[in-house]
C-alpha cells in the first residue's frame, strides 16, 4: 500500500490518469494541473495591482497638493510631456541611441566575460592565469574608471560603450565560471563512461549544466548595463535618454526627468522578460520549483 501511495504521489503529467488499487478494485483518478485547480484573482491581475496602486497614490498626492509639481510632477503632467516628446520625435531618437549604446556595450563585455569564464572554468591553467586578475578587477568600481576612459577614448561614443562593456563583463564572468565549476561531477563521470570525448563532454554535459547560471548572469548584466548607461550618458552626451535628463535638470523640468526614468524602467522590464522567455525555452529540460 505504501508503494502504491508513493507511486500515486509522484509527479504526473498534466491531466494524467492515475490508477489506484483499493480492496482489489481498480480506481481511476484524474490528476488536474495546479493551474486548473487554482481559484481566485488571476495572477496577471495580482501582478498589475501593485504598480496600479502606486500610480493611484501618486495621482492622489499630486491632485491634493501634498506632492507639489516642483518636487515631482503628477501623472497627468508626465503623460502630456510624453505626448509632446513623442510628437517632436525626441523621445524615439533618445531611446534608439541609448539602446544602441547599452546593447553594443553588453555584446562586447558579455562576449569577453563569457570567453574568459569558459577558459577559466574548463582549464586549470586558464583559471591560474585569468581568475585572479578578474577577481581583482571586479572590485574596482566601473564609475571610477570614467576619467581614464575619457583620456583613452576621448569624449565621443567610445568611452560610453567601454564603460557599459566593463560593467557587464564581470557578472557574466562570475556566473558562467561558477556554473561550469558547479556541474555535477557524476554527470561528467557518466559522460566519460559512455565514451564521450573531451569536446563532446564539454558540449553535451558541461555547457548545458552551466546554462542556468549563464542566464542568471545575463539578467544581472542587463540590469548593470542600464545603470552604467545612466553614468555613461553624462560624458558629454548630445543624444540619448541621459541627455534629455541632463537638459531637464538644467531647466527644473521634473516631468521630463520622470518620463526618462519611466523609459529606463520599461526598457529594463522588457529585456528582463526576454531573458525569462529564453530561460523557459532553453531550460525546458530542467524542472524547477515555481512557488506555491
Amino acid at each position: 500500500m505504501i508503494a502504491q501511495l508513493i507511486r500515486a504521489a509522484a509527479p504526473k503529467p498534466r491531466g494524467a490518469v492515475v490508477a489506484l488499487a483499493a480492496n482489489d478494485e481498480m480506481q481511476l483518478i484524474t490528476i488536474a494541473p495546479a493551474a486548473a485547480r487554482a481559484r481566485g484573482v488571476p495572477r496577471l491581475v495580482r501582478r498589475a495591482s501593485g504598480p496600479l496602486l502606486l500610480l493611484l497614490l501618486w495621482h492622489v498626492l499630486s491632485v491634493t497638493g501634498l506632492l507639489p509639481d516642483t518636487v515631482l510632477a503628477g501623472p497627468a503632467t508626465v503623460l502630456s510631456s510624453t505626448a509632446e516628446l513623442l510628437a517632436s520625435g525626441e523621445l524615439q531618437a533618445a531611446i534608439w541611441t541609448s539602446l544602441y549604446r547599452a546593447l553594443t556595450g553588453l555584446l562586447i563585455g558579455g562576449s569577453v566575460g563569457v570567453a574568459l569564464a569558459t577558459i577559466s572554468g574548463l582549464f586549470r591553467l586558464g583559471e591560474d592565469l585569468v581568475d585572479a586578475v578578474m577577481q581583482m578587477l571586479r572590485t574596482v568600481p566601473s564609475i571610477a574608471l570614467i576619467p581614464l576612459l575619457i583620456i583613452w577614448f576621448g569624449i565621443g561614443e567610445a568611452p560610453k560603450i567601454a564603460l557599459i562593456a566593463l560593467a557587464t563583463a564581470f557578472p557574466l564572468y562570475i556566473n558562467v565560471y561558477a556554473g561550469i565549476r558547479n556541474v555535477d561531477v557524476t554527470l561528467v563521470e557518466a559522460g566519460r563512461t559512455l565514451g564521450l570525448s573531451q569536446a563532446g563532454l564539454i558540449r553535451h554535459v558541461v555547457l548545458p549544466g552551466a546554462l542556468p547560471n549563464a542566464l542568471v548572469g545575463l539578467r544581472y548584466s542587463l540590469a548593470v548595463a542600464w545603470l552604467a548607461l545612466v553614468f555613461g550618458e553624462q560624458i558629454n552626451a548630445t543624444a540619448g535618454i541621459g541627455y534629455l535628463m541632463s537638459n531637464a535638470r538644467e531647466f527644473f523640468q521634473t516631468q521630463v526627468i520622470v518620463v526618462c526614468l519611466v523609459v529606463y524602467a520599461l526598457l529594463g522590464i522588457t529585456v528582463d522578460l526576454i531573458v525569462r522567455v529564453l530561460e523557459r525555452t532553453l531550460l525546458s529540460w530542467r524542472p524547477a520549483f515555481s512557488g506555491t
